[in-house]
Order: structure tokens, then C-alpha cells, then sequence
């Protein structure tokens, strides 16, 4: 059985949480990358509400030009840092979504931290 390469993510991502989830204290920055867009949220999982979100298509149609490259993905980390400063939140866990650390995602979790948030 050959699985595709987006079902070996999603097996990779239950790996991962089972792991891995957000508290109050430190809730969880998942990051999802689609053809298009990249997304990053703060989720508490203890409640299972969004504290903060942010993207390339969020950014852009603020004015912003974001594409979903490297540099716009280091912009979504600035701006979610920026929306967890405001809301007091500075230690988050970094949750990848099965998808490898490497390249735009890894340009996210810079651009966080960056922008100062710690994980």
C-alpha cells in the first residue's frame, strides 16, 4: 500500500499529537501550509479556542504583499509574535502539523521568534 504524500503527513501528525498540546499557560502555534497560503494559529486546547491567527492571505488583503514563499512566511511568524505580545502570551509550543521543519515552515517558527516568542 503506497500512501500519498498527505497521508503520510496526517500519520506523522497524530504522531505528534499525542505530544504535544496547548495549555493556558502555553498554548500551541500550529502552522498549515497550503499551495496558496501559509496559516499559523494560537490555539488553547484546553478550551479548544483560537487565541490568535494570522496568514499570508490575512496579510495581503490588509495591503500587505505576502506571498507563500520564505519571506511570507517569515512575515505570518512576525505578525503572530505581534498578536501573542498583545495578548500577553510569550512561551508558546511549536506544533509543525506532520509537515517537515524545513523551509517555509522553519521560516515560520524564526519569524516567531523573532518576534519574540519562545518555544
Amino acid at each position: 500500500m503506497i500512501l500519498s504524500k498527505n497521508e503520510t503527513r496526517k500519520r506523522r501528525k497524530v504522531r505528534i499529537r499525542k505530544k504535544i498540546s496547548g495549555t493556558p499557560e502555553r498554548p500551541r502555534l500550529v502552522v498549515y501550509r497550503s499551495n496558496l497560503h501559509i496559516y499559523a494559529q494560537i490555539v488553547d486546547d484546553a478550551t479548544g479556542t483560537t487565541l490568535a491567527a494570522a496568514s499570508t492571505l490575512a496579510l495581503s488583503k490588509s495591503g500587505e504583499k505576502a506571498g507563500c514563499n520564505k519571506a511570507g512566511a517569515d512575515r505570518v511568524g512576525r505578525e503572530i509574535a505581534r498578536l501573542a505580545q498583545e495578548k500577553s502570551i510569550t512561551k508558546v509550543v511549536f506544533d509543525r502539523n506532520g509537515y517537515l521543519y524545513h523551509g517555509r515552515i522553519k521560516a515560520v517558527a524564526d519569524g516567531a521568534r523573532e518576534g519574540g516568542l519562545e518555544f
